[in-house]
């Protein structure tokens, strides 16, 4: 009897704690993949602790040649890719997935911002912003940044670029004037703008520098390992460790550490829809929707081979796939 009541006693303390832990759906749910073709820059990429690194790194690993499609931006219409290692940027109808135009930029595309009306270009062998119309994907300006050009936001008024070479950020206008360069950690990468502030991720240094719309330091915070990707969500902001496999939730009003939480190997790109976040692990090609309340994974979705980005458009989620030359799409909700 007293055996009985023991192992009723366990199953429920079991059931318990079950219930109290977060829930992460391990069946991957495969996207439609549209083919981008023209995989003949041959950019090589590298596996290093079980993950892809960016296109700009390079060594021994898995190499193929690849158009290198790693940013993606929607401005309302379409979606554009920068595949890299052909210097341009393609567009795709979100309707219904059909590639509408490929126009050349500068030198290794590797970041994509639509604000202001414009598409803006982050060209990182060029050291330049490229300013595309996107109606017609041509050419309005192209202006002179920092050295390694590869993360751009808005901050409603002025844009913001990454230098990943130089260590710093340069704020332009959106006439292209350079309205200054300001210091932050080492190898900046994601940016984003959140409690009036910019938030830069300092790939190298493991932490979230702060910027005041002036450019004066407000703050840098620890994170977690290989800080790649921000999003901004309510009141919070969500940081991607690309070394680390786990995002990092911080409070933009201070900066304070609200936790870790633990996603897919080589966590790169992410992004908000108002109710979900969705984060892309490079090194397990898969998406993750995860729920900003608890941090914990309600779903995950297979993808092409090493994506690096993600954005929201037209009900969907788009992930640009480094080593597959495509792009990897599925409704969003």
């Amino acid at each position: 009897m007293i055996l009985l009541k023991w192992r009723v006693f366990t199953v429920a303390l079991v059931l318990a704690i079950a219930a109290t832990m977060p829930t992460e759906i391990q069946a991957q749910t495969p996207m439609s993949e549209i083919p981008l073709g023209g995989g003949t820059g041959g950019g090589a990429q590298s596996l290093d602790g079980g993950a892809l690194l960016d296109g700009e790194m390079s060594g021994g690993g898995l190499t193929t040649s690849t158009a290198g499609p790693e940013a993606v931006v929607f401005d309302g219409t379409y979606v554009w890719v920068a595949t890299q290692f052909n210097d341009s940027i393609t567009r795709i109808r979100v309707s219904d997935g059909a590639i509408s135009g490929t126009f050349v930029v500068g030198k290794r595309p590797v970041a994509l911002l639509y604000a202001a009306g414009s598409l803006w270009v982050a060209n990182l062998l060029s050291n330049t912003v490229t300013k595309v119309t996107p109606s017609t994907g041509a050419i309005a300006a192209t202006f002179t940044v920092g050295d390694g050009p590869g993360g751009l936001a808005f901050d409603g008024t002025n844009i913001w670029v990454a230098n990943r070479h130089s260590n710093d950020v340069t704020k332009l206008s959106t006439k292209g004037s350079k309205l200054g360069t300001f210091a932050v950690g080492k190898r900046p990468l994601g940016l984003a703008f959140a409690a009036n502030s910019i938030w830069v991720a300092n790939n190298k240094s493991n932490t979230v520098t702060r910027l005041s719309t002036s450019g004066a330091v407000l703050g840098t915070y620890a994170v977690g390992v290989g800080p790649f990707g921000l999003a901004a969500e309510g009141e919070n902001l969500w940081v991607t460790n690309y070394f680390g496999k786990s995002l990092t939730k911080l409070r933009t009003s201070d900066g304070f550490n609200l936790g870790e939480f633990k996603v897919g190997d080589g966590a790169a790109g992410i992004a908000f829809d108002g109710t979900s976040l969705w984060v892309v692990n490079n090194g397990d090609s898969t998406v993750m929707k995860v729920s900003p309340s608890s941090g914990s994974v309600v779903a995950t979705y297979a993808t092409g081979k090493g994506p690096f980005s993600v954005a929201l458009g037209g009900s969907k989620v788009w992930v640009p796939n480094f080593g597959s030359n495509s792009v990897s799409t599925t409704a969003a909700n």
